[in-house]
């Protein structure tokens, strides 16, 4: 963290502190998260929204299809996802413990896999 503290983007008050993971400014009330302004200011873009890669490094969308390249075992199935099976239309998301797309796979039902374990078809 730097020494100096950056300005409110709200209203450019100077005497922000930390508080836990946030910044707040004392004087509009405004919390945000240094994090977010470092990237924002790094990067000269604000959308902070992250890209997520297959297992050989394509970035995937949202309704892409795309094959599973290991075999995985799936709780409460005798037989589990083998590779390369195909999934179509995955929807990307900010899932639980790395889990970060969202799809119906077939004979499966919707499921959630990790981004690490599918390649783009």
């Amino acid at each position: 963290m730097p020494e100096t503290l950056p300005p409110c983007p709200l209203c450019s008050g100077t005497y922000t502190y930390e508080m836990g993971a946030l910044l707040v400014c004392p004087e509009c009330g405004h919390e945000w998260s240094p994090v977010a302004d470092e990237t924002a200011a790094g990067s000269g873009s604000s959308s902070g929204e992250t890209v997520i890669k297959d297992s050989v490094g394509n970035v995937l969308a949202d309704g892409d299809t795309v094959t599973v390249v290991k075999t995985l075992k799936v709780k409460g199935s005798p037989t589990g996802i083998k590779a390369g099976t195909k999934v179509r239309n995955i929807r990307l998301v900010d899932g639980v413990d790395g889990h970060d797309i969202d799809c119906k796979v077939e004979g499966f039902g919707p499921m959630q896999l990790k981004s690490s374990v599918v390649k783009k078809a």
